[in-house]
């Protein structure tokens, strides 16, 4: 089976593909071209890099895309499933690296950590300033989404003695309090949350779901962190309440996000302060990038072996 491998994995689990008998080409370069380095392969893995109907129409025998993270959104479901490709992806495996950086989103706008960073550096001391913080224990934290993610941020955020009150339609109010949350209405989570942290995927009916009502109904000084999809903030609307009302924002997804890894990018967003942006890195951490490569691994070999595709969001007849 071949299997095209563009973006960065880990070097061992290439190896241990090979070894499986696989036959591998890893371009974890490749910014251009996908079209045309796709043609003959059975099997095409990505991690950031976008795939669009041109590449999916170019996979002369392509029968998988596997996303090596948890959404999809930067694939093109639908054309794959009107060719017959399985489009599958990796879930919770970087569950616990999202949660790390939420949790350290969150720290950082109580502390303004970034703000005492700068000073320092340029040379500024302002204890007076710094010294105010609301703390973390005894605040109510609300996640809209409560799968692995939000479910592990949970985890996290109890030991620093917060509440947690989260809404998602998929999760009960028994299964809930299994991971220690009051699950209820998201209108009640946005009334009711000193902070609130997003972790919905990116489909139609979440598709700036923070509007302009939504940033309405928030307390009055609460925060608001989205280290889950750009898609989810309707920017315009949350850079008015930055400018307006004084929102404090911490987001790991930058609007128009950049294709290449490194270079130029500008957002007027970022500029605004109260708002803290880091750059798309909740899965970064070594754990959560081994952890996908190893289940990628298993997910081929059971694809070849058995003929099964698993972990797939489309559904082909």
């Amino acid at each position: 089976m071949k299997v095209l491998v563009v973006d960065k994995f880990p070097d061992k689990r290439i190896a241990e593909m090979k070894e499986a008998g696989f036959d591998v080409d890893y371009r974890p370069t490749l910014k251009d071209g996908l079209d045309a380095a796709v043609k003959g392969f059975d099997v095409l893995v990505v991690r950031s890099t976008k795939v669009p109907a041109a590449v999916i129409d170019s996979g002369d025998a392509l029968k998988m895309i596997i996303r090596a993270g948890s959404g999809t959104n930067t694939i093109d479901v639908k054309e794959a499933t009107a060719k017959g490709i399985h489009v599958a992806n990796t879930p919770g495996k970087n569950s616990v690296a999202v949660a790390e950086l939420t949790m350290g989103l969150i720290l950082a706008m109580d502390r303004h950590i970034p703000d005492n960073v700068a000073d320092l550096r340029a040379g500024k001391w302002n204890k007076k300033g710094y010294s105010k913080a609301a703390g973390l224990k005894g605040q109510t934290l609300g996640l809209i989404g409560f799968g692995a993610i939000g479910k592990e941020v949970a985890a996290r955020a109890k030991a620093f003695g917060m509440r947690i009150i989260a809404s998602d339609p998929f999760v009960s109010k028994e299964k809930g309090a299994e991971f220690g949350a009051e699950m209820m209405s998201q209108d009640d989570v946005i009334k009711n949350a000193d902070i609130i942290s997003l972790h919905a995927p990116a489909i139609p009916e979440t598709e700036k779901m923070v509007n302009s009502e939504f940033l309405s109904k928030m307390k009055k000084g609460a925060l608001i962190i989205n280290a889950a999809r750009a898609e989810l903030f309707d920017i315009d609307a949350v850079m008015k309440a930055v400018k307006e009302d004084g929102l404090r924002v911490a987001m790991d997804v930058p609007p128009n996000e950049p294709k290449d890894k490194e270079g130029a990018y500008s957002h007027e967003i970022f500029s605004l302060p109260g708002v803290y942006g880091t750059h798309h890195i909740g899965a970064s951490t070594d754990q959560a990038q081994d952890a996908v490569a190893e289940e990628v691994i298993r997910m081929l070999k059971i694809f070849r072996d058995e003929g099964k595709a698993i972990n797939t969001v489309n559904k082909i007849a």
